[in-house]
């Protein structure tokens, strides 16, 4: 052997040497730091050690966090939805969820795990973090506190510092833009509802399961006119958020349903909510008890949503317009507060069309009454309730669609008979329907619906003579009062004359 490779082999075994020696110093003196140095010291030194590198690097990182305050961070959730359709092949962990009601399995990435992706040619990584919280940190609401989480969640983005601008106008607006496009692609329509036993605030009232209404406006039992104006109405007002804007108009439309029990108004509501694949929020006025309740439940709202107020005309009564004979005197205080406490017409209305209508965006209001006459003039101004719809009785156009549905027929020798009966008689789709179900087969299904027909026929002439003859009677009995009242005043009279 040469003294050369000797002399290499030497230098070899001196650096291993002095590696190992390095090594078990820097252990050790990880330990003694562990040990015998505060926390707060230790991490001073690590802030600084990665201040000193950070000057030789090109690379620079943002940090998203989940939560800013107490808000939910919008750039954060979108990134989750993102990312987990740029997982690599040699990703090795993932993470798999499928909620009870969805329809889809979802897949995410593992927590402290790296994604690379490309935008324009230039290279992003982000980095999922999680780290633990210690038993003392907790969450903590401005109105009171809640569960303690136990970890906090952050993505870090390392990119080249000279594509800030680029990440900032055009890359995490191009994130978000797609996560939105891919939620609704995968979503599964649900329908919240007021659940406050189970809640820490009101805001977190609203639970939800998953809506699974077939209703769609190709199966409605609608006039295709109407239901042509419904569906090119609800088009016209998703496209048109700069519209709104240009004009200082909060982006929503308010629709009124109005018309008989069993006329199709939820059926209605849900073909409106799976064509838009807009979530529906029913509110149940008569659960709440201030306007305050009522606007942090609205509040809590998500975009893109439906928000129905069912049976307006007898859901809560509106008090606000008192008049001066009527209002509470300053001594009956307990009547007073009681008042007080009540959701108001003037606040509900606030939440409607006001300041407080603007804390959201594409949400659409609907009420719907059977008696349309009772509602306040102020709730039917245009502007809170954009557009009128009447759900009126089974039309012969309505019967010919609930048949197809049904029974899978378009053409019956029945038909023609059922159409007239239809044409004189106030019956429901509802009620039609009902008597489709009961037989698979069209001539057993359409001749117990022609007898049903004839029977409610025969009901509405009875109720209506009963009605008539209710009428009469009162009339005989106010002009019988009315002619004693005369004889009377007559004796009266002639007992002065005398």
């Amino acid at each position: 052997m040469s003294s050369t490779t000797e002399s290499k082999i030497e230098t070899t075994k001196a650096i291993i040497s002095t590696i190992g020696t390095i090594a078990a110093t820097a252990m050790v003196a990880r330990s003694i730091a562990r040990d015998y140095v505060p926390p707060e010291v230790q991490e001073y030194f690590y802030l600084g050690l990665q201040r000193f590198f950070r000057r030789f690097s090109n690379q620079l990182t943002m940090v998203i966090n989940e939560y800013e305050g107490i808000e939910s961070n919008e750039i954060y959730d979108a990134a989750v939805i993102y990312l987990g359709s740029k997982l690599s092949p040699s990703t090795r962990r993932l993470k798999v969820n499928k909620p009870e009601h969805e329809s889809s399995i979802s897949l995410a990435m593992e927590r402290n795990e790296e994604v690379v992706d490309k935008f324009n040619d230039v290279k992003f990584t982000w980095t999922w973090i999680c780290e633990k919280l210690q038993q003392a940190d907790s969450y903590y609401n401005r109105n009171q506190m809640r569960s303690s989480r136990s970890e906090v969640r952050y993505f870090e983005l390392s990119f080249h510092f000279k594509h800030k601008e680029l990440v900032v106008n055009s890359y995490l607006p191009f994130v978000l833009k797609k996560a939105e496009e891919q939620k609704q692609e995968t979503k599964t329509l649900k329908i919240f509802t007021i659940d406050s036993e189970d809640s820490y605030s009101l805001a977190d009232s609203w639970q939800s399961v998953g809506l699974d209404h077939p209703a769609t406006f190709e199966t409605l039992a609608m006039e295709e006119k109407l239901k042509e104006t419904v569906m090119k109405d609800l088009e016209m007002f998703v496209q048109r958020r700069e519209k709104y804007r240009k004009i200082g108009k909060a982006w929503k439309r308010g629709y009124l349903l109005y018309g008989p029990p069993g006329t199709g108004k939820s059926s209605l509501i849900a073909a409106m909510a799976n064509y838009l694949k807009f979530d529906i929020y029913d509110l149940e006025l008569t659960d709440l008890k201030r306007n305050s309740e009522l606007r942090k439940l609205l509040i809590a709202t998500a975009n893109r949503s439906i928000l129905v107020v069912e049976d307006i005309d007898c859901n809560i009564e509106l008090q606000e317009r008192v008049s001066p004979a009527k209002e509470k005197k300053p001594a009956d205080e307990e009547s007073h507060r009681e008042e007080a406490s009540k959701v108001t017409l003037s606040g509900f209305l606030n939440f409607i069309d006001g300041l407080w209508s603007s804390c959201g965006d594409e949400r659409i209001i609907i009420f719907t009454t059977n008696h349309k006459e009772k509602l306040d003039p102020a709730l039917l101004r245009p502007g809170r309730m954009d557009m009128h719809i009447h759900m009126s009785y089974c039309t012969p156009c309505g019967f010919r669609l609930l048949a197809s549905n049904y029974l899978g027929v378009k053409d019956h020798k029945l038909f023609e008979e059922i159409e007239e009966l239809i044409r004189t008689i106030e019956v429901t789709p509802a009620e039609v329907a009902e008597q489709l179900l009961k037989s698979d087969e069209p001539d057993v299904s359409l001749a117990g619906l022609i007898s049903f027909l004839h029977a409610k026929r025969k009901e509405n002439e009875e109720a209506k003579a009963k009605k008539e003859t209710e009428v009469a009677a009162s009339v005989a009995e106010a002009e019988a009062v009315g002619d004693g009242e005369k004889s009377d005043q007559s004796q009266e009279s002639d007992k002065n004359q005398k």
